[in-house]
């Protein structure tokens, strides 16, 4: 992830740090405060910091070369990168009226710049991300990514329910809504309600579909400005520094690649100041409030996706370790602020999140590790250097066999990009800051690859994720996606180096040309590209004109024909249209294998026989011959399901053969608007 550095004075156009900011500790003095007026920091022998753009002497980059926030012994009030000089003679006292009123003048003008800069850049963000985005908002409802639409049904599904949440007051960690009667874990499946219920006026207005895209694009958009706004304030002072850092974090190819199907894995704005907080604390002044605002962040990132969260105190962890292998002594300074802003973040954050963890871990249908289907993906050691398929050098084609699906596109940073980022770590090698961060992208590099490491598709060796994998907690993680904390890696190396090129000691138009050119040749390959989307079959008029509301009470289902799995969610979407104002059995979310709680995850709930025989004549077009015993089986699953009709679009795949075999089932059906309706009700009312 990302590092915790500081710049070693103050910009001219930044705001004053507080003392909680931290300093860098290789840029000051031997005790860790800050060298100002020592040319080696930046500045010139009389205090004055250097003309912007001018490189440090001694070769020492303004942006500073420590690791680890050094703690301050400046006024809280006082920015600690303020020259602490004492002036040679006594102030004109009738000079300083005239002196404020110029330096309130300058100061308007520099936050004016800064702010002008702030919007320019996100709005570069906001408009990459549109371009991203553009096939999906030429038709929300109608347009959706091939190969694996379940997604982000499930997610439109989970943006309904937040509406039932805030409007109705309904539960928001459990839901009967779909796989009724048994219900779903929400919190065991990423119901996003931080992203959902903020949303819910969108939800109202225009539909899930719209308020999926507008968290796709709003997830990219918000990263990228969050890396930039957190790189340019902290870590380096050049805003084409921060601009491409903060670009790279948030339009990756592997953020490109979740952008389909996972608004909350690409939802990431909250990461770079989760990070920065954590490493603040390591000097912190007041680690009780800096413990609470971490608290209250993490919170927040806890219900929007707790695996990223929990990669994210993995990085952290990773990242502080790695520095102190390199500057032990910091440890003596850190570790009482450091652990006290802990210990407050983990009783707030613990207090707030205990009964939602409760529910996700020992509540009903909870879930103890995942799906084997999932367990084992990792990526092929050739992902690292193939471009991602939503780029511009990508190939869907080429990339089969590297990653598990194009949906978990965990690396793909191309061969260009691969060595620069090689070149950047023996370049700067001698900054502590670049090998922790090396350190920790290859750690979790290499934790990506999964139980077994492979070459092009072919098995080298047991990776060591095959040792870690049964963990409390890691056991529920998807390891490919450990790629994601590389990406970030990446991002912030690609924005020291820029930083750094300013020292080189060559003239500025030369130094100029050679770092165009060398981001041109590293990011063109793996530019953005607009999603690939294909058209989906719309919800049928007899449930968005209302019609099945004659059919259906509150505590019966309307069964989709298929039966709602994990190939087969249009009825997911269905409910979804309608806010969740009819229940419907099955659907696609992870649950206990067996139906207890506690058993390992699975996808689904539990068998249907007549789930499965639907979906089989689904996908084939055959149609069964059925005996009285599979019908009597059927009949029992529909009073299990309390189904009061069951409903089959007549533009469904295999519409016919599915019709007919249903018919064998409950008899004929009654064509209604653009669907077929069987109402089961005086089958199902009577007793088993």
């Amino acid at each position: 992830m990302t590092p915790a550095e500081t710049r070693a004075e103050s910009s001219p156009e930044s705001d004053a740090t507080t003392a909680s900011d931290p300093v860098t500790a290789g840029g000051g003095t031997a005790n860790g405060h800050p060298a100002n007026g020592h040319p080696a920091n930046g500045g010139t022998a009389n205090g004055q910091p250097a003309p912007d753009g001018a490189p440090a002497p001694n070769g020492v980059a303004r942006a500073g070369v420590g690791t680890l926030p050094a703690p301050s012994t400046t006024d809280p009030g006082t920015s600690p990168s303020e020259p602490a000089t004492v002036p040679a003679t006594e102030p004109d006292p009738a000079a300083e009226p005239a002196r404020a009123d110029a330096d309130a003048g300058a100061a308007r003008p520099r936050w004016w710049r800064r702010r002008r800069t702030d919007l320019a850049v996100f709005g570069l963000f906001l408009l990459t991300a549109l371009w991203v985005t553009s096939q999906i908002w030429v038709d929300p409802a109608g347009r959706v990514a091939p190969l694996y639409s379940s997604d982000p049904a499930q997610v439109q599904f989970f943006l309904a329910h937040s509406v039932r949440v805030v409007l109705h007051g309904e539960f928001p960690f459990f839901t009967e809504q779909f796989n009724y009667p048994d219900g779903v874990n929400l919190m065991a499946n990423t119901a996003i309600l931080a992203l959902g219920i903020p949303m819910v006026p969108v939800t109202l207005l225009f539909g899930p579909a719209v308020t999926f895209v507008v968290l796709v694009t709003l997830g990219l958009a918000g990263t990228a400005t969050a890396w930039y706004v957190m790189l340019s304030r902290h870590v380096v002072r050049t805003p084409l520094a921060a601009v491409v850092g903060g670009w790279f974090c948030g339009f990756s190819p592997a953020m490109l690649s979740h952008a389909s199907w996972h608004p909350n894995i690409i939802s990431q704005f909250l990461l770079p100041f989760i990070v920065w907080r954590v490493l603040v604390l390591t000097r912190s002044t007041r680690p009780v409030r800096d413990g609470v605002l971490l608290a209250l962040m993490v919170t927040a990132q806890a219900f929007i996706n707790e695996e990223i969260l929990l990669f994210t105190a993995l990085a952290c962890g990773v990242f502080l370790l790695a520095v102190l292998v390199q500057r032990p002594a910091l440890w003596s300074a850190a570790w009482r602020p450091l652990g006290a802003g802990l210990a407050v973040c983990a009783v707030l954050a613990g207090a707030l999140l205990a009964y939602p963890l409760y529910i996700q871990f020992g509540g009903p249908m909870a879930y103890h590790g995942l799906s084997d289907a999932v367990r084992d993906y990792g990526n092929d050691i050739a992902a690292f250097f193939a471009p991602g398929s939503p780029t511009i050098g990508g190939n869907q084609r080429a990339n089969v066999n590297l990653a598990p699906n194009y949906s978990e596109e965990n690396a793909f940073f191309g061969w260009s990009l691969g060595l620069l980022t090689v070149g950047i770590v023996l370049w700067l090698r001698r900054e502590p800051l670049v090998r922790a961060l090396a350190a920790t992208g290859v750690f979790f590099a290499v934790l990506s690859l999964g139980e077994r490491v492979s070459w092009w598709d072919r098995e080298l060796f047991t990776g060591p994720w095959e040792w870690l994998v049964r963990l409390p907690l890691l056991d529920a993680v998807v390891p490919t996606r450990f790629g994601l904390i590389t990406s970030v890696v990446i991002g912030v190396l690609l924005a020291l180096a820029v930083e750094r090129a300013r020292s080189l000691p060559l003239d500025r138009r030369t130094v100029r040309t050679l770092t165009v050119a060398g981001l041109v040749l590293a990011l063109l390959p793996i530019a953005p590209m607009p999603l690939h989307m294909t058209s989906r079959p719309p919800v049928p008029d007899f449930i968005t004109a209302d019609r099945w509301r004659g059919y259906v009470g509150p505590d019966q289902t309307l069964v989709p024909i298929p039966v709602p799995s994990m190939g087969n969610t249009h009825g997911m979407r269905w409910a979804a249209a309608t806010n969740l104002d009819f229940k419907i059995p099955g659907g696609y979310f992870l649950a206990p294998r067996n139906g207890n709680t506690g058993d390992p995850g699975r996808f689904g709930g539990r068998p249907s026989g007549l789930g499965q025989l639907l979906e089989e004549v689904a996908t084939t077009g055959r149609i069964p011959k059925l005996d009285d015993r599979q019908r009597r089986r059927s009949l029992d699953e529909l009073r299990h399901w309390r189904a009061a009709i069951l409903v089959l679009p007549v533009r469904q795949h295999h519409a016919e053969p599915l019709r007919r075999t249903v018919e064998q089932l409950v008899g004929p059906g009654r064509r209604e608007l653009d669907v077929w309706v069987w109402d089961v009700r005086a089958l199902t009312d009577q007793p088993a």
